[in-house]
């Protein structure tokens, strides 16, 4: 993976950046200008990985979100966290993925259920608002605090799932959720558009 290509916004081909993440090698080491240590352990997810059969996603430390942000202009002076902060904001992060996931295995239910959904890859996308958030913002919702697209791995079909993310109000100190999903297959075929007229009708059905 560490050797893998992909261009940066100015075309020229970065050999650091991950394809199925978007992002750089993992770093474990502190910043220069950081206030206290970070716990560098990893938790697995329950979330099949595509690329490594038998495996599942492991998610970044505490020490790797923290490099992550810095890397994306965040000034941590600004906000002021904690350790302690930081270990809630690994849970919420890990809860909004288990989270995705759950909603994508209910799409897939629609499907032949012998081929075992995998996740192959994920790109934040949180400036690129979908055509349905848009939408949504001109009937006056707010708009998603971040998007990410997931291809997942079907048998030998990929599809790609849109996701998202609008911020639900105070934290829940046990689950830490706070985070509204929105989860749908992307409209790139005929099918996509099928099923998300068939779960929008059991979905009025039911209610």
């Amino acid at each position: 993976m560490r050797n893998s290509v992909s261009p940066d916004g100015n075309g020229i081909l970065n050999p650091a950046v991950d394809p199925t993440n978007m992002m750089p090698p993992p770093n474990q080491q502190p910043a220069s200008d950081q206030p206290f240590s970070l716990e560098t352990n990893r938790v697995e997810s329950s979330i099949p990985n595509a690329n490594k059969p038998g495996e599942t996603w492991v998610y970044p430390s505490q020490q790797m979100f923290w490099n992550a942000m810095l890397r994306k202009g965040w000034k941590w002076r600004d906000d002021q966290l904690s350790q302690n902060d930081m270990a809630h904001i690994i849970s919420i992060h890990n809860r909004n993925n288990e989270d995705a996931w759950d909603e994508i295995r209910k799409w897939e239910a629609f499907h032949d259920r012998e081929a075992k959904p995998q996740l192959k890859s994920f790109a934040g996308k949180a400036s690129q608002y979908s055509p349905r958030a848009r939408f949504r913002s001109w009937l006056g919702y707010e708009l998603p605090y971040d998007r990410h697209d997931w291809i997942v791995r079907r048998g030998n079909e990929e599809v790609r799932y849109i996701i998202d993310y609008y911020d639900g109000g105070d934290v829940d100190s046990q689950s830490h959720r706070f985070t509204l999903l929105d989860v749908r297959p992307a409209l790139d075929s005929p099918q996509a558009l099928f099923l998300r007229m068939k779960a929008a009708l059991l979905r009025w059905i039911s209610s």
